[in-house]
């Protein structure tokens, strides 16, 4: 009780010191005379209640990490994670009640045929494995990782970096978790064979160059990645996609960083629901933060500290419901705007559900809203509840891969 108390007194404090940006967040429309000055104040703000908050490893608010962080024995305890998941991808269960794989060999040299301990030798494996790492390793893919259904890719424990090459791709599977990598420098691959499970292998036409690809799948979470600077984009979801939660990741230094829908004409995305939450949206971040075609999107919690373009967009009369975000917009005054309407008229976006509600908006950030007003226009945009934006800070402190060692809390 009294560790309780402690942390609920230093999260209160924190949360009312003058040098919070937390307390009193500008007005969206407010005149300031130097706005240069605004945005390093709120960075010097966000990157101070990062560190004060670093040491604490439970009791942060974020439900996913406070389900399994505190544990020090987390490293025998791996598969509560599958416990923890939220939102649409909650009932991802990745490799959960099957055996563990580690991962030995950082090597990819034959795609078809490729040996034990590789990763891919683990990911094509029809049963379900929870796959760890023997120690820190860049993979370099030779050609595209396509995974089989009810796999866990677990980061935990080691540096794991899949860069430089083709990276992951979720095409026509279920119940994959994603979780604790580094992923960058995605690059195409293709024009060659490749082995999707133990029985078939088969030719693959040249790849997007994703971080991670979604093509057909679902039940899927990507969780506490670090992920930028790939070919196309971060985290992709097309082709009738599915029950995706996307959440603690760190996204910086990429252009289209994540398309949720394959194209305008493509009616089976409809049914697409994908939970954005907890994430922190960095340096180097252009535009995408999603890209909504069709479906319906939850976006909460997120903490966007940089765009260059804009944050959320959308065509093809997505539903999107912002809540409890925190968008810090860019210092140029033509790009103030979170959200942006692809290729249709006024008259027609004007009918889309797009809502923000308790979002904080700084530095002249502003969502532009339109459709319905009423929460039942959103119930099947809605998939956990919204904690305050004042809150973002501490509960996005962790987003990316995270160092865990043995025996402590993660």
């Amino acid at each position: 009780m009294a560790a309780q108390l402690f942390i609920f007194f230093v999260s209160i404090s924190f949360l009312s010191s003058p040098a919070s940006s937390f307390r009193t967040p500008l007005p969206a429309a407010a005149a300031v005379s130097d706005p240069e000055l605004v945005v390093e104040e709120v960075h010097r703000s966000i990157n101070a209640s990062r560190r004060r908050l670093g040491f604490l490893s439970c009791a942060t608010g974020n439900p996913i990490d406070d389900c399994w962080r505190c544990d020090p024995n987390w490293e025998n305890n791996r598969q509560r994670l599958a416990d923890c998941a939220i939102g649409f991808g909650r009932n991802a269960l990745g490799g959960k009640g099957g055996a563990t794989y580690v991962v030995t060999d950082a090597g990819d040299e034959d795609p078809v045929n490729p040996k034990p301990g590789t990763l891919r030798y683990g990911a094509i494996q029809n049963e379900p494995l929870w796959i760890i790492f023997e120690r820190d390793m860049v993979v370099r893919l030779k050609e595209e990782l396509i995974l089989n259904s009810r796999k866990t890719l677990d980061g935990r424990g080691a540096e794991v970096h899949i860069a430089g090459g083709p990276c992951i791709t979720v095409q026509y599977v279920s119940n994959i978790i994603i979780h604790g990598l580094y992923i960058h420098d995605c690059q195409p691959g293709g024009n060659a064979y490749v082995r999707d499970s133990p029985e078939h292998f088969g030719w693959r036409t040249l790849s997007d160059g994703d971080g991670v690809s979604i093509f057909g799948g679902s039940n899927v979470w990507v969780d506490h990645c670090s992920l930028s600077s790939c070919h196309d984009g971060l985290v992709d979801a097309i082709r009738g996609s599915t029950a995706i939660t996307i959440s603690n990741n760190y996204m910086s230094r990429h252009d289209k960083v994540m398309l949720m829908g394959h194209s305008d004409e493509f009616m089976e995305d409809k049914n697409m629901q994908v939970t954005i939450a907890f994430n922190h949206f960095g340096d180097g971040l252009v535009q995408r933060i999603p890209r909504c075609r069709h479906g319906y999107f939850h976006v909460v919690n997120n903490d966007y500290t940089h765009w260059e373009m804009y944050a959320i967009g959308g065509s093809a009369a997505p539903t999107i419901n912002s809540q409890g975000n925190r968008y810090l917009a860019p210092d140029d005054r033509f790009n103030k705007e979170v959200t942006k309407r692809e290729d249709s008229p006024e008259s027609e976006w004007r009918k889309w559900n797009w809502r923000s509600e308790g979002d904080m908006m700084l530095n002249g950030a502003f969502f532009t809203p339109s459709g319905l007003v009423a929460s039942s226009s959103y119930a099947k945009a809605s998939s956990l509840g919204a904690k305050s934006s004042s809150l973002v800070g501490a509960i996005t402190t962790a987003a990316g891969a995270l160092s865990c060692t043995k025996g402590r809390s993660c």
